[in-house]
């Protein structure tokens, strides 16, 4: 081989991720990006906002996602590359639209990380108040950088121990509310979980939609899985059969401990409604009267350190996406370099990105809050990008065309992310809208250097 033929094969090499992931592993990650506990947190609001009926909110969230996870599966399969959206919106809609994608799913995946990280060390820090949370949090920060930057295949092992810890705490928890139930009833109704429990009035379909747009950001994270699809060995199908079987072991999880944690409650939906307060802890206030403190501080650990390798799984994430938009030219070349097949330069960025919104997050009373809206507007923002680039990618190639797998789902996907969008808080729709404006003057700014000169 010629010395330029050794040198350009050295420089591919320089920008091209390693394989080694099996189906197992995009499992993995997306599990953990989701946390398969997700809904302890919301629970509460979910309860309030839908009259009692909240395992039906968690089964009505699994379908509507379903068409976002089709849409993946659609375009993973025939634009497998690791920019997941980003290379999507290009291939189905145009570069600018790509670049478009890219740019508001880093609100998803760079700050992500951010929140799992943060929520990582108040947890910590209330389970052992000697040391701060800051400590933790920066900890959690230095043990899952390094474990990615050792490489996916390494990541995803010890990942899929932590996961093995979550579920069997989930499955104590399922184990120890049927015993309990068993032995002293429910303090609801058997179907009140998918009915309403009737204290705010019959069964209002409506309310039940008002929880699924808050419901279905504890989904937010499978879609994850798309971002690896360079590093899988055995083709694109996998990847698709991986999101799907994720979001459906999500939705499975979280209709069976919200429908338990349900019949445990003792305070109807009414009584959170009227209380605010009482709707973030209403998860552990059940479980505390009903099975006692050790569940709940179980729980909480499990919590802790969930959310530290789901920042794990987000940060590898983010990594991907900065690596394939780096690789495009849309952002700095560097950042597409790969070290023995690790995008180290990606993964740096994003842990220091993750770290210091974070530390903005924590010096603010409602920081914590702020920054999960401005992450759901960017995640839900791509997402509709999706679709579109579903429907713009097929429809230009008629004789690969399903009307109702490339028109009909993608569209119906659209309508509910964009529903979404329309609930959520105005101060995000704000961040997001301005977010979106810097975005497009950064890629007329790329144009107008592209372009030849007069």
């Amino acid at each position: 081989m010629s010395d330029t033929g050794t040198t350009a094969c050295a420089a591919g090499e320089r920008h091209r991720l390693r394989r080694g992931l099996g189906p197992r592993d995009l499992v993995v990650y997306g599990l953990l990006f989701i946390a398969p506990m997700a809904p302890v947190g919301v629970f509460g609001t979910l309860d309030a906002r839908s009259h009692g009926a909240v395992a039906l909110v968690y089964v009505v969230a699994t379908v509507a996602m379903g068409f976002t996870a089709l849409s993946y599966a659609q375009m993973v399969r025939v634009v497998p590359q690791a920019g997941s959206v980003f290379a999507y919106a290009r291939a189905g809609l145009g570069p600018g639209a790509g670049f478009v994608a890219g740019w508001m799913a880093m609100l998803d995946y760079v700050l992500i990380p951010a929140v799992a990280y943060l929520f990582s060390g108040i947890a910590m820090n209330a389970l052992v108040p000697e040391v701060s949370r800051w400590v933790w949090t920066a900890l959690a920060v230095a043990v899952t950088t390094l474990l990615n930057l050792w490489g996916v295949r390494a990541a995803a092992r010890v990942g899929l121990l932590v996961l093995a810890m979550e579920i069997v705490v989930l499955l104590v928890f399922v184990a120890s509310a049927i015993v309990v139930l068993a032995r002293q009833g429910a303090e609801r109704g058997v179907l009140s979980p998918l009915s309403g429990d009737g204290t705010q009035g019959p069964f209002a379909l409506s309310a039940v939609i008002g929880g699924v747009s808050v419901a279905v950001l504890s989904y937010l994270g499978f879609d994850a899985i798309a971002t690896f699809a360079e590093e899988v060995t055995g083709g694109s199908e996998k990847v698709a059969r991986a999101l799907l079987f994720c979001l459906a072991l999500a939705g499975v999880l979280f209709v069976a401990q919200t429908y338990l944690v349900a019949l445990l409650e003792p305070t109807t939906s009414a009584q959170l409604a009227r209380d605010p307060g009482r709707q973030g802890s209403a998860f552990y206030d059940a479980v505390d009267g009903s099975v006692g403190t050790w569940l709940h501080d179980l729980v909480a650990a499990s919590k802790a350190i969930g959310a530290a390798f789901a920042a794990l799984a987000g940060q590898a994430a983010a990594g991907r996406l900065l690596f394939a938009m780096g690789r495009d030219r849309r952002l700095p070349r560097v950042l597409s370099r790969t070290d023995a097949g690790v995008p180290r330069v990606a993964l740096l960025c994003a842990a220091v990105v993750t770290l210091l919104a974070a530390g903005w997050a924590a010096r603010r009373d409602d920081g914590l809050d702020r920054l999960v809206s401005v992450v759901d507007i960017g995640a839900l923002s791509a997402f509709t990008l999706l679709h579109a680039s579903v429907v713009g990618y097929f429809v230009r190639r008629r004789e690969r065309m399903s009307w109702w797998r490339h028109v009909v789902v993608p569209v119906a996907g659209a309508v509910i992310t964009v529903a979404v969008i329309a609930e959520a808080a105005g101060a995000a729709q704000v961040v997001g809208a301005v977010w979106l404006v810097i975005g497009l003057g950064v890629l007329a700014g790329q144009r107008g250097r592209s372009a030849p000169a007069g």
